[in-house]
């Protein structure tokens, strides 16, 4: 019974382990991405963004009692079992955090796939600044329940138009300009515009 509990505990800790060294990971490529996005991003405001990103969207995952997996969790956030968890609520705690960043070289947008449908998503979006809203890299926080997603929005083959053969390299993701204004006025964070109906 000793060893058992014993490799349980080096177990639970082995998988902690993992999972930290894998943000950190992420962390750094993250900010690398970001970076990349032009020769005018500011490299701190960038690893910024990205710390910020992944620790928020771990820590909504404990706030939020995700259950097994992120379509579950907005079952019960739909029930009234949860009072957040879909994903623009993910979004907008997301964003209400990098709002309060203040970036100068970096410009955050919201994007939305498949809006007004059983497969609404939400997510963030950063591009550079002057830089048009699809060659951004899209922040999710609901996807992966807690661990951060992203990619750039024209790779993110699992929001794209489909076709028969292979992916099409065409994306659905497009962005919604009365939450980009929310995140993109520092002054007013706490002024979120009236949340639409999404079911996720």
């Amino acid at each position: 019974m000793i060893m058992r509990r014993f490799l349980f505990f080096f177990a639970f800790l082995l998988v902690a382990s993992l999972a930290k060294a894998g943000d950190e990971r992420s962390i750094k490529n993250l900010a690398k991405a970001l970076t990349g996005l032009s020769s005018d991003v500011d490299p701190a405001e960038a690893e910024a963004i990205s710390y910020t990103a992944h620790t928020t969207a771990r820590r909504l995952k404990k706030e939020y009692r995700v259950a097994l997996n992120p379509e579950f969790t907005v079952f019960l956030y739909n029930v009234g079992l949860r009072k957040r968890g879909w994903c623009g609520h993910w979004a907008q705690d997301i964003g209400e955090e990098l709002i309060k960043l203040a970036p100068k070289t970096l410009v955050l947008h919201w994007g939305e796939a498949y809006p007004n449908t059983s497969s609404e998503n939400n997510a963030l979006v950063v591009t550079a600044r002057n830089q048009p809203f699809k060659d951004g890299i899209i922040l999710d926080g609901w996807r992966r329940a807690g661990r951060l997603f992203w990619c750039p929005v024209i790779k993110d083959d699992e929001y794209e138009v489909e076709q028969h053969y292979g992916h099409s390299g065409i994306t659905v993701w497009k962005e919604n300009m009365k939450w980009s204004a929310w995140l993109q006025d520092y002054g007013t964070a706490e002024e979120q515009p009236k949340a639409a109906n999404a079911s996720r």
